[in-house]
Formats: C-alpha cells, sequence, structure tokens
C-alpha cells in the first residue's frame, strides 16, 4: 500500500538478514524515513528458495512483515531463491524503487558479515554509486531454545477438502498452495502452522488434527 510522503526525491532502503538486529535495522532505517517524511523499503534476500526455509527464518520473515504494517512500510520485498551477487540485488532493487540511502547491518553472526570486508564495500559501492550508504553496528543476539515452540519446518500442501483445508506432505497432483509446516511439539497429531507465500506476502494458519483451523484465510485461488 502506497502511503502520502511529503518527500519523494528520497526514499529509504533497509536490507535485513536474519536475526535479532533486523529489527534494530528496520526500526532506524524507519525513524530516519520519519524524519526526512520520504518512502520506506524493506529487502532481504536469501539464494534459497522459500520452501526450504527452516522455522526461524520464516518466524523473522513473519515478524518483519507485521513490523513492516505497523510502521507503514512502502513494501516489503523477499527475494528468495537468488543467485544473483547480493550487492546487484541490492542494485537492482534500488533502481526499481529510486531508493537514494541504503542501510545495511554490521555483524558478525550472519551474510552480511561480508559487507564489513573492504572488497565487498567497494564492490556495493560501485554497483550503486548514485546512493548513501549507511552500515549500522549491531550487537549479537543468541536464541534462546526454550522458546522453541515447534518442531523444524517441513515442507508441506495446502489442499481443498470441500469447505475446509488440510495439509499434505506429499506433493498431489491438484493443490492449492505450497509451504512449510511447522508441528507443535510435544504433540501426537498435526498440530502447529502452515506458512506460505502469495503475492509477495506471507501468509500464515493455524493447523488442528491436519485441518485448518480458520479457512477464511486462506486466499481463494483455482487450485492446479
Amino acid at each position: 500500500m502506497k502511503h502520502l510522503r511529503g518527500r519523494m526525491d528520497e526514499s529509504i532502503l533497509v536490507c535485513a538478514y536474519y536475526g535479532q538486529n533486523g529489527e534494530r535495522l528496520i526500526r532506524r532505517g524507519h525513524k530516519i524515513a520519519k524524519m526526512l517524511d520520504c518512502p520506506l523499503y524493506i529487502l532481504t534476500v536469501d539464494p534459497l528458495p522459500f520452501d526450504s526455509f527452516d522455522a526461524e527464518k520464516v518466524e523473522y520473515l513473519n515478524q518483519w512483515q507485521q513490523l513492516a504494517e505497523e510502521l507503514e512500510v512502502e513494501e516489503f520485498i523477499i527475494r528468495d531463491n537468488e543467485r544473483k551477487p547480493i550487492q546487484n540485488v541490492i542494485a537492482e532493487v534500488a533502481h526499481q524503487y529510486n531508493i537514494t540511502q541504503v542501510i545495511i547491518g554490521q555483524t558478525a553472526q550472519s551474510r552480511w558479515e561480508e559487507i564489513t570486508k573492504g572488497s565487498f564495500m567497494n564492490l556495493l559501492l560501485k554497483t550503486i554509486s548514485f546512493v548513501d550508504l549507511h552500515v549500522v553496528s549491531v550487537e549479537r543476539h543468541v536464541r534462546d531454545e526454550e522458546d522453541a515452540m515447534f518442531e523444524k519446518g517441513v515442507r508441506a500442501y495446502l489442499l481443498e477438502d470441500g469447505e475446509d483445508y488440510k495439509v499434505s506432505f506429499t506433493c498431489p497432483k491438484k493443490i492449492c498452495y505450497e509451504g512449510i509446516f511447522f508441528k507443535e511439539i510435544c504433540t501426537d497429531f498435526d498440530n502447529g502452522i502452515f506458512k506460505f507465500m502469495h503475492d509477495n506476502k506471507m501468509h500464515e494458519v493455524h493447523i488442528s488434527e491436519n485441518l485448518v483451523t480458520e479457512p477464511a484465510k486462506i486466499p481463494r485461488k483455482s487450485c492446479q
């Protein structure tokens, strides 16, 4: 959704990668965008396809999407299954959205650690010489395993079942959505959450004994 901004000659792109620091970068970008009264975009890049993401990655994406809606971000851009070098992807997005400022994080625990090295910085600056580059120092965080509520995500498929939807773990000929199922820990049934991408947006539905509890949340489309 586009929002009315006072300045359209400035626009900010936050490059977020998985970890607690992603939210800090987004909020830093929002603070700058608010001061300038200009559009804010979020980009995350992954060489793996979405259906190969683990539970932790998907949860971060879900949190960032919710944060993006809260902060009225112009667009949350997910480039999965990406084979091009990161600096080229950033440049493509910057050109497409007329970005003037890019914010990236300096952290030792993610793929973005490469940006702290001179070689990557030089490549990035040469590739996007038309923008201002901000490198934000961020802290390291350790994930508390005790907070984990779900098992590792597995690829699954959402099928129509009359007026309901059910989850299948084998690829049928006719499917509605392909995504990731996260089973609740300590349950003998297929209870948990199913997450999938549709129209470049993350969707999440709860599953109880293999069925979607709120089928109305499923975007309607013809199953193939």
